[in-house]
């Protein structure tokens, strides 16, 4: 499968919240640089299931709206908006953030993301 087609895959599933599922997209080795509004961090593995399961805790529904996705080889870059629905109020599709990633690829797997985002 091409590198494209994996990140693809990725922000069409529920792997955002759901940990499980982002198991299967991560590499052992995974390491995440992101810039966001509120700092930098520097994520790994665990932080980002970490971070998955939180989120799988809040929210009852992901979806993130890709509107660009382009590759060179094993990186991609993708921008998209991420909506999320929450147990508090599971009708509204709420907009949660703006992110612009470079992924690069590694045995089919995320291995090394350059993220940034911003509120909605």
């Amino acid at each position: 499968m091409s590198a494209k087609k994996i990140v693809q895959d990725f922000y069409k599933s529920d792997a955002l919240i759901n940990s499980e599922i982002m198991k299967n997209y991560l590499h052992p080795e995974v390491l995440l640089d992101w810039n966001s509004s509120k700092g930098f961090l520097q994520l790994k593995y665990k932080d980002i299931l970490d971070l998955t399961s939180q989120m799988e805790r809040s929210y009852i529904r992901s979806k993130a709206r890709v509107t660009h996705l382009f590759n060179d080889g094993n990186q991609v870059c993708v921008r998209y908006s991420h909506f999320i629905k929450t147990v508090e109020n599971p009708r509204e599709d709420m907009l949660l953030a703006h992110f612009q990633v470079i992924w690069e690829l590694k045995d089919d797997k995320l291995y090394r993301g350059f993220q940034m985002s911003q509120f909605g």
